[in-house]
């Protein structure tokens, strides 16, 4: 009998939400019989088990295809009835009533409610106890129908069903003689594993003797007296029972044996059934860089990689069969055994294993393959360019499975290949659920590398995707191979194969490197020789993944290239889908490590390169289809002075993404779209975003291809935020903002592109008049759509500076009037955007001098710093740092009138609303404590005496130094820090003399001398030495302290745990030596005894530390230093004149002695370095 199928029905709630209505003759025959079911009574008699016989025959027979409109009480209520009537010592009834839970529940779709579950549950459980076993396997159909998605309300019954001796341990043990029953309790067991979210799920030592249950049996071969089709049945449930426990019950595999387990034996029942493939497996998998063994037979060295890689496989002619129809909700094993044909859909055709291999083996140079001059890439697309016999076999009426071998084989293929597929979930399932560094530990067991000279390919996930005949199995076992790979930057990042290798052993990164390599092969090879659309798009994914995760910049080149080559042909597949896909794929090659010399150079390739002779097959690269006709080429001409070699050589992937978005779709795939609007001329949205995020991409990481096109893409910006589609919008205004802030890299200052092969300003204004006279204002004021408007802000936000100034004056009021109204917006997001744009307009020259701007600007910034959203906060914290940035630059123009004429009420509200931010979140807070310290660092003396800053200055400089000293981010920290020694800059302040000077102080040396992070301790001791007067420093103590923890910091400057911290070692020690030299540069008398009582303890130290600070510079060991040789030898010997001077008035010994240390230091520094002439004005003072 088959076993209940009802993980399979679409809904796991009650019944169907909104059933059609249904006959009703339907509805009144289960009503009908559901009354005459009620109206009997309990009854031993001969005429009422006929009578119940009948009756429960009719309610099976009913039709009950349309649901039947029956609701879900009704038939909860009718089998309790039923169950009444019937006495567990009448076996054939007990079987019959069986039957019916299975067969309702499942056909219709119900969950049984709680009351009713539990009367059903305790009568089918004593029926297991009570009935002969031949009742079994129809009791334990109906059981598992009930306990589907109703686990947690079943928690009274798992001891009975699941203890040590419970009724499915017991009957799904490898003792069990009857291998249907086994199958059945496999089956309930994982049924009872099923979660519904929100509900509790089964105890975790019920979830571990379900687990050992399903690891036995996937361990367990085949009994001699179970049939194949069963086996696959038994495997399958088993492996849904795990997949479940995984999924619903958040199952955490964290024993390495446990794990090992469950991946060994899934990926022996990835292969089950494979023809001509029959793998051992060990017990566990452990994890190991190492390739996993996998038991086949070595391969002698002269067979070629075919021969090496074909299976053996019955070469019978195929035929097709007959898909069978099934009634929705039955079993799996009433399903039709032509499934896998059906996923193909009509018009797809398939090859036996033996025509797959040689496809797939004869194509391995297949970066070059030609493509038929229809453009169509389908089934006719591949067999085009082979010659082999085995091509000429393939035809579009041949199918996976053949009448000629009877229903029986084909359907056993069916069930196998759904036992491969239960695999691949469930190893989908388990990657979800496990760390990714403990998944890579077993890359080698499931990834292909490329094997030896003279060994065997190793199995792996790619075996699948070459040469399983199913196309739902290769979509599968691709959709695994993305989820290993998504994420793996960091594992694949130690690859490395740029240099040839010739060592006794193989290093782990040219393993990896290895495997990336092959990776690549194979998913080439799917490439071509895959004809299901659906899998096709599964192994473009695939390898957009790769491409995305891969270090190119540490590979050899050309990988890249094949596969650039190699998708050209697929955007104009004619499945959407398709075509997507492989415009994600160009996307990940452009946005992978950009910019990548090898990707610069494909983009300069002729628009022809790599494609067919045939203009039919991309038509939108014709230049008699370029979108622009005469309009274009003033344009064109215009930008190709900014081109990096002046090429007027079209880049193709522009012109295609361009094409895409704003040309009409073309007739020749028109029809099978789906997705685009009804009556839409234009290609489907799927498609013109992901054209607008390649374009983004390009924009991004080659604005040097993308800036020849820039008033082009100007134009399409407009076109697409002037529709109505607002992800369309979205997706323009973003490639705006990648544009704008392309602009902007060009003219840093540190940008190393040569000035004329930059877009010039002009250009650039033009660009930027024309965004602000089209859709852009219309855009920044549609608040029905906020994520467009905060797009549009990020837009606006990336204008160039230098292009700003020349705007028209009417635009550049527009983008400051449209910023400061919507900074009062509602949305979150859109206030967010808006208060991080007026942080950047506030850094342009031409504005940071206005005084009425700057203040507008204050304004509305510390607005914004009360709002109750974080990033709102965050994003106006940060604008606020750089305005006061700006309040900074404005004190080193010879003009004073900013400083007179900016508002001291302003001033007192920026200090207050900053301290208030420096107590918030982290995020909030590093900028907080930035613009504390630029705002102590500006206030003027006019400021500063009065009575009502006095309080505020103590309070800003308490929350620095709270700041400093708590255990927060350590950003915060440096901020804080730094914060601090602008503080210092400032001569106005009473530092020294105020009470907070100790302070400030002692947490600036407790940083130096015990912050884990060496960057903190640089920053703070690059504040300990920004004081410029000896009486900043405080008294005697004070100095002393400070000078005695620069020392100990300086002992303690190679004292880390973290490995990643060292290579700040030289430049901490460096930033500590300069600050101790401008302690001594401006030490007193009184100061000298303490720096001669340390030299004397820790003397020898200082001494080489100072050496090596003098001797950096030319060794090249500090790369943070802030002065070349020649002026770190000056600044000693500033030093030397200064404590010189001062012994020369007092004589004190102390002095005499500092002056011997730092001699020294200088004759051996100018003795290594061979100077003679300051040697001699050494030995003459």
């Amino acid at each position: 009998m088959a076993g209940v199928q009802v993980a399979g029905s679409p809904s796991c709630g009650q019944l169907r939400e909104a059933p059609r209505e249904p006959p009703p003759e339907q509805h009144n025959g289960f009503r009908r019989l559901s009354a005459r079911l009620r109206a009997l009574r309990p009854d031993d008699s001969s005429s009422a088990r006929t009578e119940i016989h009948l009756l429960f025959d009719q309610l099976i027979s009913e039709n009950y295809s349309e649901g039947g409109g029956v609701a879900a009480e009704d038939v909860s209520a009718l089998l309790v009835q039923a169950c009444r009537l019937v006495p567990l010592n009448q076996n054939h009834l007990v079987s019959k009533v069986s039957q019916l839970i299975h067969h309702l529940l499942n056909r219709l779709q119900v969950i049984v409610d709680e009351q009713n579950l539990d009367f059903l549950m305790g009568y089918t459980i004593s029926a297991i106890h009570q009935c002969s076993s031949w009742t079994h396997m129809e009791i334990l159909q109906a059981l598992a129908a009930l306990v589907y998605y109703n686990g947690s309300k079943c928690q009274k019954y798992l001891p009975d069903l699941l203890g040590k001796t419970g009724l499915l341990t017991t009957l799904s043990d490898l003792a069990q003689s009857d291998p249907e029953v086994r199958r059945a309790a496999v089956h309930c067991m994982a049924n009872l594993c099923l979660s519904v979210p929100g509900q509790p799920y089964l105890e975790e030592p019920y979830q571990n003797i379900c687990f050992q249950a399903f690891l036995t049996t996937l361990q367990s071969p085949k009994s001699s007296d179970m049939d194949d089709i069963t086996f696959c049945m038994l495997l399958q449930n088993a492996l849904k029972g795990i997949q479940s426990l995984l999924n619903g019950g958040k199952m955490k595999l964290t024993q390495t044996d446990e794990l090992g387990a469950l991946l060994a034996v899934l990926k022996k029942a990835m292969f089950h059934g494979l023809p001509g493939l029959n793998i051992e497996m060990p017990t566990v998998l452990y994890p190991t860089p190492l390739p996993q063994y996998d038991g086949r037979p070595p391969v002698k060295p002269q067979q070629s990689e075919s021969t090496a890689s074909r299976p053996t496989v019955n070469k019978k002619k195929k035929y097709k069969i007959k898909p069978k129809k099934t009634p929705q909700g039955e079993e799996e094993e009433e399903e039709s055994s032509s499934e896998m044909e059906a996923v193909q859909g009509p018009g797809t055709s398939r090859v036996n294993m033996h025509d797959r291999n040689t496809r797939c083996s004869s194509s391995l140079g297949v970066q070059g393959l030609p493509v038929d001059g229809s453009g169509t890439l389908g089934k006719e697309r591949v067999s085009s360019p082979f010659t082999t016999s085995s091509w000429k076999r393939v035809s579009s009426s041949e199918s996976d499975y053949s009448d000629a071998e009877g229903g029986l084989q084909g359907k056993m293929r069916s069930y196998q290949a759904k036992v491969r597929q239960g695999a691949l979930a469930c190893f989908l399932s388990t990657i979800k659920s496990i760390e990714k560094k403990v998944l890579y530990g077993y890359w080698s067991a499931f990834v292909p590398d490329t094997p030896e000279l003279g060994s065997p390919q190793s199995v792996s996930l790619m075996t699948l995707a070459l040469k399983d005949p199913s196309p739902k199995t290769r979509a599968c076992a691709l959709q695994v191979l993305s989820a290993i790979l998504e994420g793996s930057k960091q594992f694949l990042s130690v690859a490395e194969d740029t240099s040839d290798h010739k060592r006794a052993f193989t290093p782990f990164s040219v393993m990896i490197a290895s495997s990336i390599r092959e990776l690549h092969r194979c998913l080439l090879l799917a490439l071509v020789a895959e004809s299901s659309s659906q899998t096709l798009t599964q192994i473009i994914k695939c390898l957009a993944n790769l491409v995305s995760n891969a270090p190119y910049n540490r590979l050899k080149l050309s990988l890249l290239t094949k596969v650039w080559n190699q998708i050209k042909p697929y955007i104009r597949h004619k499945d959407v889908n398709v075509r997507v896909s492989s415009l994600t794929l160009l996307g990940a090659i452009v946005s992978t490590h950009a910019p990548l010399p090898e990707v610069q150079l494909l983009l300069q390739q002729p628009c022809s390169s790599g494609l067919s002779s045939s203009n039919s097959a991309t038509p939108h690269l014709s230049p008699a289809d370029w979108w622009k006709k005469a309009p274009a080429g003033s344009s064109l001409e215009e930008t190709s002075v900014s081109s990096p070699k002046g090429s007027l050589e079209p880049c193709w992937l522009i012109r295609l993404c361009i094409s895409t978005v704003v040309l009409p779709k073309e007739d020749c795939y028109s029809g099978g779209d789906t997705g685009s609007a009804a009556g839409s001329t234009f290609e489907p949205s799927p498609m013109r975003l992901e054209a607008l995020q390649v374009l983004a991409h390009l924009a991004r990481g080659y604005f040097s291809v993308a800036q020849v096109y820039l008033m082009e893409l100007g134009e399409v910006i407009c076109k697409c935020m002037g529709e109505a589609d607002p992800s369309i919008q979205l997706h323009g205004a973003k490639l705006l903002e990648e544009l704008g802030t392309g602009l902007i890299q060009q003219y840093k200052p540190d940008s190393t592109i040569p000035p004329e092969q930059r877009v010039p300003v002009f250009l650039v204004v033009m660009f930027w008049t024309v965004m602000l006279k089209g859709p852009l204002p219309r855009a920044l004021q549609s608040s029905e759509h906020p994520t467009l408007q905060a797009s549009a802000c990020d837009a606006l936000s990336s204008i160039l500076p230098e292009a700003f100034s020349s705007l028209p004056n009417d635009r550049q009021i527009l983008c400051i009037t449209m910023l400061l109204g919507l900074n009062d917006s509602k949305n979150r997001l859109v206030k967010a955007a808006t208060s991080r744009a007026l942080g950047v307009y506030v850094l342009f020259p031409c504005l940071r001098q206005d005084v009425i701007f700057v203040a507008d600007t204050a304004n509305a910034i510390l607005m914004s710093l009360q709002d109750k959203s974080l990033n709102v906060r965050a994003k106006a914290a940060w604008s606020l740092g750089n305005l006061t940035d700006t309040l900074i630059v404005n004190m080193e123009i010879p003009d004073p009138s900013f400083q007179e004429e900016f508002s001291g009420l302003l001033l007192l509200k920026m200090l207050r609303s900053a301290i208030e931010a420096s107590k918030d979140k982290d995020k909030v807070k590093s900028n907080a404590v930035r613009a504390l310290g630029n705002l102590l660092h500006f206030l003027q003396p006019s400021h500063i005496e009065k009575p009502i800053f006095a309080e505020i200055i103590e309070e800003s400089i308490q929350a620095l130094i709270s700041t400093v000293l708590i255990e927060a981010a350590m950003k915060v920290r440096w901020n804080a820090c730094y914060a601090m020694g602008n503080v210092f800059k400032n001569p106005a302040l009473p530092l020294g003399t105020a009470p907070w000077t100790s302070q400030a102080y002692d947490a600036l040396t407790s940083v130096v001398t015990s912050c884990k992070n060496f960057k903190v301790r640089i920053r703070s001791a690059t504040a300990l030495s920004i004081p410029s007067k000896r009486e900043q420093y405080g008294s005697v103590e004070q100095y002393a302290q400070i000078w005695n923890a620069l020392v100990t910091a300086l002992q303690k400057s190679e004292d880390t745990t973290d490995f990643l911290e060292f290579k700040y070692c030289a430049s901490l020690r460096t930033q500590i030596c300069q600050a101790l030299i401008h302690l001594l540069s401006l030490a007193s008398a009184s100061d000298l005894p303490c720096i001669k009582e340390t030299l004397e303890l820790n003397g020898d130290m200082v001494r080489s530390y100072l050496l090596q600070f003098l001797k950096s510079g030319t060794e090249g060991d500090d790369p943070g230093a802030a002065h070349s040789p020649q002026e770190r030898d000056q600044v000693v010997k500033m030093a030397l004149k200064h404590i010189s001077s001062i012994q020369a008035l007092t004589g004190d010994t102390a002095g005499r002695a500092i002056m011997d240390f730092l001699e020294n230091i200088l004759t051996i520094y100018f003795d290594a370095s061979g100077s003679q002439v300051t040697l001699l004005e050494l030995s003459d003072r």
